[in-house]
């Protein structure tokens, strides 16, 4: 039988166990017709790029697929009839993947760092790139040393001569004899 990968994503204002009873839905739909469920993850309620239906999450779920066309026809069908599911892609592929997807893969390496030491602002690493300069990142004081606000490169404000204005040269040289 063929092979397919799909993964759907339900409203973010139903529950988690609401959610697993929509998959639970689909995966009897998929055995009813002769078919199996190798594989399920539910990915949790995450952000969406953009919203959908007025919606900024989503509930996503993976299934693995081991079922005739028809099967994942009729889960589609479902799919779209159902008002919880927002958005579904069902795709076909030459085998499964084994083990945890890498969306889980990668929750999995991001829950195993925690619990660990945390640093804040008062409670610096020994070599943390402020030490010894003066709190700046840059070396420069913070009350704004550096900026003397006199030598700027498109003159200074104080409507002296500037090149490259929009008036022809003539026009300028007439406007600063206006001023004298």
């Amino acid at each position: 039988m063929p092979l397919y990968e799909s993964v759907f994503i339900a409203r973010q204002d139903i529950s988690a166990s609401q959610a697993e009873g929509i998959a639970d839905q689909f995966a009897k739909i998929i055995e009813d017709a002769g078919g199996k469920v190798a594989k399920r993850e539910y990915w949790g309620l995450r952000g969406l790029a953009y919203k959908i239906k007025k919606n900024r999450k989503g509930h996503y779920t993976l299934f693995n697929i081991d079922a005739p066309s028809t099967a994942v026809s009729e889960m589609e069908r479902n799919m779209r009839l159902n008002e919880d599911v927002i958005r579904y892609l069902t795709i076909k592929v030459d085998e499964l993947e084994e083990g945890p997807s890498v969306m889980m893969q990668a929750r999995d390496r991001r829950d195993g760092g925690r619990g660990g030491r945390r640093f804040d602002r008062d409670d610096r690493r020994p070599g943390h790139r402020s030490e010894g300069r003066g709190g700046d990142r840059h070396g420069g004081d913070r009350r704004g040393g550096d900026r003397s606000g006199g030598d700027r490169s498109g003159g200074d404000r104080s409507g002296g001569d500037r090149s490259g204005g929009d008036r022809p040269a003539e026009q300028t040289a007439s406007a600063e004899g206006d001023k004298q």
